[in-house]
């Protein structure tokens, strides 16, 4: 994947992707913000991560709530295991990514910005065995409040409710990965030549998301009475070396 291909999916804002839903030119990952090389293929390992990370799927008569969920096959894997297990599942987007869903029972489809409609889940409000916002607060952090989104993605959860905010990608752990001897060697092979991999310690890094940002959000939520912990990805995910996830729970 060349660096052009990957500039025009940087930076995306909540009506970018208002924008990619409709473009019939782009794949479903392009919709959503992602090159193919990314997605294509990874989605049903990604979604069996999301399962072992949020057992209350695997239950049944539980309301479920996927905060940007897209129009990937991704929801349509989630949709269906809740159909099969009498969930209740709430999905919350814009109305142009929601239009690629089908109204159907069991299904709730909230259309706006998160947490700008949380006032339109109050029905959801406190009954959640299991939140997922999955490659999404980067975005939030772009031009919102990452703790605005993550105290209501929390009041959405009942006792014992487990919120998994997925895929972050953290600056700070990509450094590490390519001052490393594995990543050196893999840029070298993606890059197919010997110039240095992009690594930047003790530097102001404008717009990105790395380790003060992303332990923080751990340290709000517990702050808040919630247990929470960063857990990483399954190796075989295509971002694992420089993404990581954020669960938490409601004790």
């Amino acid at each position: 994947m060349g660096g052009k291909d990957y500039a025009r999916f940087a930076e995306l804002s909540f009506d970018d992707f208002r924008r990619l839903a409709h473009d019939e030119a782009l794949s479903p990952y392009e919709r959503i913000g992602f090159p193919d090389d990314y997605r294509e293929g990874f989605e049903r390992a990604i979604f069996e991560d999301i399962r072992r990370k949020l057992p209350a799927l695997d239950g049944s008569g539980s309301v479920v709530v996927d905060i940007g969920p897209g129009c990937s096959e991704l929801p349509q894997m989630l949709r269906t295991h809740c159909e099969e297990r009498d969930h209740h599942l709430v999905f919350v987007d814009s109305s142009e990514m929601l239009d690629h869903h089908a109204d159907g029972p069991g299904l709730r489809k909230v259309p706006g910005r998160f947490p700008d409609v949380a006032a339109e889940l109050g029905e959801e409000r406190g009954t959640a065995a299991a939140v997922l916002a999955y490659s999404v607060i980067q975005y939030v952090f772009e031009d919102g409040s990452v703790f605005g989104f993550l105290d209501a993605a929390l009041e959405l959860l009942a006792p014992g409710g487990a919120l998994l905010i997925g895929d972050l990608p953290n600056a700070s752990m990509r450094s590490r990965y390519f001052a490393s001897d594995a990543g050196q060697a893999r840029h070298k092979e993606f890059a197919q030549d010997d110039s240095p991999p992009p690594v930047s310690f003790n530097a102001i890094q404008r717009g990105r998301m790395d380790d003060a940002v992303v332990l923080s959000l751990v340290a709000r939520a517990r702050a808040a009475g919630f247990h929470a912990w960063i857990v990483p990805q399954d190796p075989s995910l295509p971002m694992a070396n420089r993404r990581e996830d954020l669960l938490v729970v409601r004790p």
